[in-house]
Protein backbone atom coordinates (compact mmCIF):
# COMPACT_ATOMS: atom_id res chain seq x y z
CA UNK A 1 0.00 0.00 0.00
CA UNK A 2 2.96 2.68 0.21
CA UNK A 3 3.14 5.12 2.64
CA UNK A 4 1.07 7.72 1.13
CA UNK A 5 -2.11 5.56 1.84
CA UNK A 6 -1.54 5.92 4.91
CA UNK A 7 -0.90 9.69 4.95
CA UNK A 8 -4.10 10.19 3.48
CA UNK A 9 -6.04 7.92 5.62
CA UNK A 10 -4.49 9.57 8.87
CA UNK A 11 -4.90 12.98 7.61
CA UNK A 12 -9.05 12.55 6.92
CA UNK A 13 -9.49 15.85 9.23
CA UNK A 14 -12.66 16.34 7.40
CA UNK A 15 -13.82 12.88 9.03
CA UNK A 16 -12.26 13.97 12.41
CA UNK A 17 -14.40 14.36 16.13
CA UNK A 18 -17.82 15.53 13.88
CA UNK A 19 -17.86 12.77 11.45
CA UNK A 20 -19.36 14.65 8.28
CA UNK A 21 -20.30 11.35 6.60
CA UNK A 22 -22.23 9.90 9.30
CA UNK A 23 -24.92 7.56 8.85
CA UNK A 24 -23.57 7.11 4.71
CA UNK A 25 -22.34 4.22 3.42
CA UNK A 26 -18.59 3.84 2.47
CA UNK A 27 -16.81 1.86 -0.10
CA UNK A 28 -12.61 1.45 -0.53
CA UNK A 29 -11.30 0.93 -4.46
CA UNK A 30 -7.70 -0.63 -3.55
CA UNK A 31 -4.66 -0.98 -5.68
CA UNK A 32 -2.47 -3.59 -4.23
CA UNK A 33 -2.22 -6.51 -1.94
CA UNK A 34 -4.74 -5.74 0.54
CA UNK A 35 -4.64 -9.56 2.28
CA UNK A 36 -1.31 -8.79 3.21
CA UNK A 37 -1.97 -5.91 4.98
CA UNK A 38 -4.59 -7.22 7.83
CA UNK A 39 -3.98 -3.78 10.08
CA UNK A 40 -4.42 -1.84 7.25
CA UNK A 41 -8.06 -4.21 6.69
CA UNK A 42 -8.59 -3.40 10.36
CA UNK A 43 -8.40 0.22 10.15
CA UNK A 44 -10.62 0.59 7.26
CA UNK A 45 -13.36 -1.51 9.17
CA UNK A 46 -12.64 0.58 12.48
CA UNK A 47 -13.06 3.93 10.59
CA UNK A 48 -16.04 3.34 8.94
CA UNK A 49 -17.37 1.95 12.91
CA UNK A 50 -15.93 4.88 14.32
CA UNK A 51 -17.53 7.36 11.90
CA UNK A 52 -21.40 5.74 11.77
CA UNK A 53 -20.82 4.53 8.21
CA UNK A 54 -21.65 1.33 6.71
CA UNK A 55 -18.84 -0.03 5.20
CA UNK A 56 -19.98 -1.50 1.85
CA UNK A 57 -17.15 -3.31 0.53
CA UNK A 58 -13.15 -3.07 -0.07
CA UNK A 59 -12.76 -4.23 -3.92
CA UNK A 60 -8.90 -4.91 -4.92
CA UNK A 61 -7.54 -5.45 -8.44
CA UNK A 62 -5.71 -8.83 -7.07
CA UNK A 63 -8.67 -11.54 -8.28
CA UNK A 64 -11.37 -10.27 -10.07
CA UNK A 65 -11.02 -6.77 -10.41
CA UNK A 66 -14.38 -5.76 -12.67
CA UNK A 67 -16.55 -8.10 -10.27
CA UNK A 68 -15.66 -6.75 -7.16
CA UNK A 69 -15.80 -3.03 -8.25
CA UNK A 70 -19.70 -4.50 -9.04
CA UNK A 71 -19.86 -6.08 -5.97
CA UNK A 72 -18.85 -2.78 -4.20
CA UNK A 73 -20.93 -0.54 -6.55
CA UNK A 74 -23.89 -3.11 -5.67
CA UNK A 75 -23.50 -2.92 -2.03
CA UNK A 76 -23.93 0.35 -2.20
CA UNK A 77 -26.35 1.38 -3.81
CA UNK A 78 -28.53 -0.98 -2.08
CA UNK A 79 -27.12 0.83 0.88
CA UNK A 80 -28.33 3.87 -0.48
CA UNK A 81 -31.85 3.18 -1.50
CA UNK A 82 -32.45 1.48 1.59
CA UNK A 83 -31.13 4.11 4.32
CA UNK A 84 -28.82 0.74 5.84
CA UNK A 85 -27.65 1.55 9.23
CA UNK A 86 -25.18 -1.24 10.31
CA UNK A 87 -25.24 -1.67 14.32
CA UNK A 88 -22.23 -0.84 15.86
CA UNK A 89 -19.67 -2.91 16.52
CA UNK A 90 -16.83 -2.90 19.71
CA UNK A 91 -14.72 0.00 17.24
CA UNK A 92 -17.60 2.44 16.43
CA UNK A 93 -19.12 2.03 20.48
CA UNK A 94 -15.66 2.01 21.72
CA UNK A 95 -14.43 5.01 19.48
CA UNK A 96 -17.64 6.96 19.89
CA UNK A 97 -17.03 6.79 24.03
CA UNK A 98 -13.70 7.86 23.53
CA UNK A 99 -14.70 10.97 21.62
CA UNK A 100 -17.31 11.83 23.25
CA UNK A 101 -15.56 11.96 26.56
CA UNK A 102 -12.71 13.95 24.80
CA UNK A 103 -15.07 16.67 23.48
CA UNK A 104 -17.12 16.84 26.68
CA UNK A 105 -14.19 17.44 28.71
CA UNK A 106 -12.74 19.86 25.99
CA UNK A 107 -16.08 21.59 25.12
CA UNK A 108 -14.66 25.12 26.09
CA UNK A 109 -12.06 24.89 23.64
CA UNK A 110 -13.99 22.68 20.64
CA UNK A 111 -17.14 24.69 20.96
CA UNK A 112 -18.61 23.30 17.62
CA UNK A 113 -17.89 19.51 18.92
CA UNK A 114 -19.48 19.94 21.67
CA UNK A 115 -22.74 21.71 20.24
CA UNK A 116 -22.33 18.80 17.74
CA UNK A 117 -22.15 15.88 20.17
CA UNK A 118 -24.97 17.64 22.17
CA UNK A 119 -27.55 17.60 18.57
CA UNK A 120 -26.97 14.11 17.95
CA UNK A 121 -27.29 13.10 21.97
CA UNK A 122 -24.21 11.48 22.38
CA UNK A 123 -23.53 12.81 26.22
CA UNK A 124 -25.14 9.74 27.80
CA UNK A 125 -22.78 9.95 31.23
CA UNK A 126 -22.47 12.22 34.36
CA UNK A 127 -19.05 13.53 34.35
CA UNK A 128 -17.34 14.03 37.57
CA UNK A 129 -13.96 16.58 36.13
CA UNK A 130 -15.22 19.84 36.84
CA UNK A 131 -12.11 21.51 37.38
CA UNK A 132 -10.92 20.43 33.83
CA UNK A 133 -14.28 21.54 32.56
CA UNK A 134 -13.36 25.21 33.42
CA UNK A 135 -9.82 24.93 32.48
CA UNK A 136 -10.72 24.10 28.83
CA UNK A 137 -12.85 26.95 29.49
CA UNK A 138 -11.44 29.57 29.95
CA UNK A 139 -8.21 28.12 27.39
CA UNK A 140 -11.67 28.57 25.23
CA UNK A 141 -11.58 32.21 26.16
CA UNK A 142 -8.58 33.17 25.52
CA UNK A 143 -8.21 31.43 22.35
CA UNK A 144 -10.86 33.83 21.24
CA UNK A 145 -8.08 36.28 21.51
CA UNK A 146 -6.70 37.00 18.11
CA UNK A 147 -3.20 37.85 18.75
CA UNK A 148 -3.15 34.86 21.85
CA UNK A 149 -4.51 32.37 18.86
CA UNK A 150 -1.60 33.13 16.71
CA UNK A 151 1.00 32.82 19.26
CA UNK A 152 -0.05 29.82 20.96
CA UNK A 153 -1.27 28.64 17.24
CA UNK A 154 2.38 26.83 16.56
CA UNK A 155 2.14 25.60 20.39
CA UNK A 156 -0.55 23.52 20.12
CA UNK A 157 0.63 20.11 19.10
CA UNK A 158 4.37 20.79 21.02
CA UNK A 159 1.41 20.51 24.12
CA UNK A 160 -0.08 17.64 22.51
CA UNK A 161 3.10 15.66 22.25
CA UNK A 162 4.84 16.80 25.60
CA UNK A 163 3.51 13.78 27.68
CA UNK A 164 5.35 11.34 25.30
CA UNK A 165 8.15 13.16 24.29
CA UNK A 166 10.29 10.97 26.65
CA UNK A 167 9.29 7.41 24.45
CA UNK A 168 9.69 9.71 21.22
CA UNK A 169 13.45 10.82 22.40
CA UNK A 170 14.30 7.11 22.13
CA UNK A 171 12.93 5.92 18.77
CA UNK A 172 15.37 5.66 16.09
CA UNK A 173 15.42 8.53 13.69
CA UNK A 174 13.14 7.90 10.50
CA UNK A 175 13.48 9.09 7.04
CA UNK A 176 10.76 12.02 5.85
CA UNK A 177 8.78 10.44 3.20
CA UNK A 178 9.14 13.35 1.44
CA UNK A 179 12.78 13.38 1.43
CA UNK A 180 12.70 9.33 0.62
CA UNK A 181 10.28 10.59 -2.36
CA UNK A 182 12.69 13.08 -3.58
CA UNK A 183 15.81 10.70 -3.38
CA UNK A 184 13.69 7.69 -5.15
CA UNK A 185 12.85 10.55 -7.93
CA UNK A 186 16.55 11.21 -8.31
CA UNK A 187 17.82 7.30 -8.07
CA UNK A 188 14.76 6.06 -9.92
CA UNK A 189 14.21 3.94 -7.45
CA UNK A 190 10.64 3.54 -5.95
CA UNK A 191 9.33 1.56 -2.66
Amino acid sequence: MGYRFKLYDDRQFCNGHRTVTMGKPVGYLVHGALEAEPNLQLLMEARAQVGGNYLAGIATDRRDPDGEIRALALNLSWALAHSYDQPQNFYGVGGLKIFRDLIYQMQGLMKADHKFYKQHGFYDFPQKRKGRLIGMYAVGALMTNEKLRKKAGGKMTEGMTLPYRKVLSRLPKRVNPEKREKEAALTGKQD
